[in-house]
């Protein structure tokens, strides 16, 4: 019987077990092995990945530019406008792209003048790379601090003079100042344009009026052409906007001066030697009114982003973690918002601009 018992004991022991059986048996060390795909970590999501921050351009050559500038510490109020203009650029290749995809820039002169007027923004903001480049002041709080920042002996005297007249109050002599540099920036920007012209041709920053070599195509001589009448406009507005400068400087503004804004002056200036209609001019008078009103808003913005610096600075070297915060929140406001109406000034003056060179060409 005994015997019996223990041979059914191992015909059992022969049997495979089953696997509820070989699970009790083997315990916690069968759960430690099946716990892969059903554990904690496998089945919780991973936190999630940190994101680069998002580039401000689309793109990749405009980013470097903008990062450049950031590397090299220009004042808040160059970095909103650098930021402006080259949203102008990046719209402006965008459209070119698209363009040149309908094939409707054979002779490459759109491709050209975005080649200028990058040069431009490079020169404008000393980002060429060049020792000799001249980054316009920014300071709108204490202007004139240095006569010299003007760059040119010629508006240097005008600003001595009309601060030691005593004919200017305090807000016209802002207002001469703002014109003195926006002088001083459309002449740095005329060099620029000239010497990539001296280039194009072939010969070291040339200032003669003659279209280059004799053997130039159909196409290209036109492109010159056209290259060398927009100097030659350039020039000429150049030559008007000192003038004004001087008999202003002089006498001072009188009571009939219709606008504040140096571009507005420049607009106005131009639209009165174009080939506008009285009505038409009436018209484009009430938009540049309009179009001063925004340019003061985007002034309005500069300033208190530049105070908000300065104080953001202050606040960083005595102030404790809070009202550093704050004052890091609001900048980030003021510097967005400067941004945005920077670019709608930008693009808005360069709708005017078009306007009224199309009527100076008989082209309305």
């Amino acid at each position: 019987m005994a015997s019996r018992k223990v041979l059914s004991a191992l015909r059992a022991l022969r049997r495979p077990l089953s696997p509820l059986l070989l699970l009790l048996l083997l315990g916690p060390w069968a759960a430690a092995g099946h716990a892969g795909k059903y554990s904690r970590e496998k089945n919780e999501p991973a936190p999630p990945s940190k994101r680069e921050p998002a580039a401000e351009f689309r793109m990749e050559k405009l980013n470097q530019l903008w990062e450049k500038a950031q590397r090299l510490n220009l004042p808040p109020l160059k970095l909103s406008d650098l930021h402006t203009d080259l949203k102008i650029q990046e719209r402006d290749e965008f459209k070119w792209k698209k363009l040149k995809a309908e094939g409707l820039d054979e002779d490459g002169e759109e491709e050209a003048k975005l080649v200028r007027s990058l040069n431009v923004i490079l020169a404008k903001y000393g980002l060429d790379g060049r020792k000799d480049s001249r980054v316009v002041s920014s300071n709108f709080i204490d202007h004139g601090a240095d006569d010299s920042s003007l760059e040119d002996p010629r508006l240097e005297k005008l600003w001595h003079k009309a601060k030691t007249s005593g004919k200017f109050s305090s807000e016209e002599l802002d207002k001469l100042w703002r014109e003195l540099q926006h002088h001083k920036e459309k002449v740095q920007e005329y060099h620029v344009l000239l010497e990539a012209l001296g280039r194009t041709e072939g010969a070291p920053e040339s200032h003669e009026n003659a279209i280059g070599p004799v053997d130039l195509s159909g196409v290209q001589a036109e492109a010159l052409a056209s290259r060398h009448a927009e100097l030659k406009d350039r020039l000429r507005n150049i030559g008007q906007g000192f003038d004004r400068l001087r008999r202003v400087s002089h006498q001072g503004y009188g009571a009939e001066t219709e606008f504040m804004e140096p571009r507005v002056l420049d607009l106005w200036d131009m639209a009165k030697s174009a080939n506008f209609t009285e009505k038409e001019l009436e018209s484009f008078r009430e938009e540049l009114k309009h179009f001063e009103v925004k340019i003061e808003k985007h002034n309005h913005y500069q300033k208190q982003l530049e105070i908000s610096h300065q104080k953001l600075k202050h606040v960083e070297s005595f102030g404790d973690q809070e009202h550093i915060t704050r004052n890091k929140e609001r900048y980030a406001m003021l510097e967005e918002k400067t941004k945005e109406l920077g670019y709608k000034v930008k693009k808005h003056m360069q709708d005017l601009s078009s306007r009224v060179s199309r009527a100076r060409h008989n082209e309305l």
